[in-house]
């Protein structure tokens, strides 16, 4: 298989156990209605695992343009890679969305709430906080980026890398993941989101695009940085670019702060979503 539609399937299969759990667990007379977190959770876990061992061997599963960017970022991964890499996460990511569309396609009408429907292919905030929003996308990418690669510093049987990876993104959901749903992928909400854009999902809404830009921009901050960290710290490898991306992720901050909430309002359950 080429590796670049390696990364379109893996990303694929990512988003149809992903966002099939939401539709799951929050569509209207789904059979798993009621769900909840854990569920949740677990099933996201699963989700990178089933993708990674579906097309580990064909690109190194990275289903992430956060960990292609790390991972690029210190040097275990060629740049000219990267652009392509990126475009088969997206439209994977866009495929996925439609499959979990079709999958549960009666439920669309039988759901009225248009926050539970977007739900289903992208993030919101909990709390709409631009500083903090980024924060969390920052913190749980940069902890995947380290995690992953600790994991790959270990040597297990064969075979069961992907199910610590698994395990990885479990913990991630269960400690991390309130405050923003833990997108801690461009692909994962991006992908889904323009998806939710172009489908004729009855009585939808809009796709909330005035937030998309946290879930691509802080991701792909954390996970640059979480890099960089692993290799300063871990292997005692400090470079240049690691004092570069600390000064630019401050000034991110700093951005996100004086940005305050504008723009960054989360979708409350009941009404209905403009853009």
């Amino acid at each position: 298989m080429n590796m670049y539609v390696a990364e379109l399937v893996g990303t694929m299969i990512l988003i149809i156990f992903g966002g099939g759990v939401v539709a799951n667990v929050s569509l209207k007379k789904s059979k798993a209605e009621g769900g909840g977190w854990i569920v949740v959770a677990l099933a996201w876990g699963l989700a990178v695992t089933m993708g990674v061992y579906a097309v580990g061997k064909f690109s190194g599963a990275h289903l992430n343009p956060a960990v292609t960017l790390g991972m690029a970022a210190i040097g275990n991964f060629e740049w000219y890679k990267v652009p392509g890499y990126i475009a088969a996460q997206i439209g994977g990511g866009i495929l996925g969305g439609v499959v979990v569309y079709f999958t549960f396609l009666p439920h669309w009408a039988e759901t009225e709430d248009q926050a539970t429907k977007l739900g289903v292919f992208s993030t919101d905030p909990a709390i709409a906080h631009t500083l903090g929003n980024i924060l969390s996308e920052f913190i749980g990418t940069a902890v995947l980026l380290v995690g992953l690669l600790t994991i790959g510093a270990n040597h297990f049987a064969d075979g069961l890398n992907p199910l610590i990876v698994g395990f990885l993104i479990v913990a991630i959901g269960l400690s991390l993941g309130g405050p923003t749903g833990y997108a801690i992928n461009p692909a994962r909400d991006l992908g889904p989101r323009i998806a939710h854009f172009i489908l004729p999902i009855k009585g939808k809404g809009g796709s909330n695009w005035k937030y998309a830009w946290i879930p691509i921009v802080g991701p792909i901050f954390g996970g640059i940085f979480g890099a960089l960290f692993y290799k300063a710290v871990f292997l005692k490898e400090v470079t240049t670019f690691f004092y570069v991306w600390i000064v630019a992720s401050i000034l991110l901050f700093v951005v996100a702060h004086f940005a305050g909430s504008k723009g960054t309002q989360p979708v409350k359950h009941g009404e209905k979503i403009k853009n």
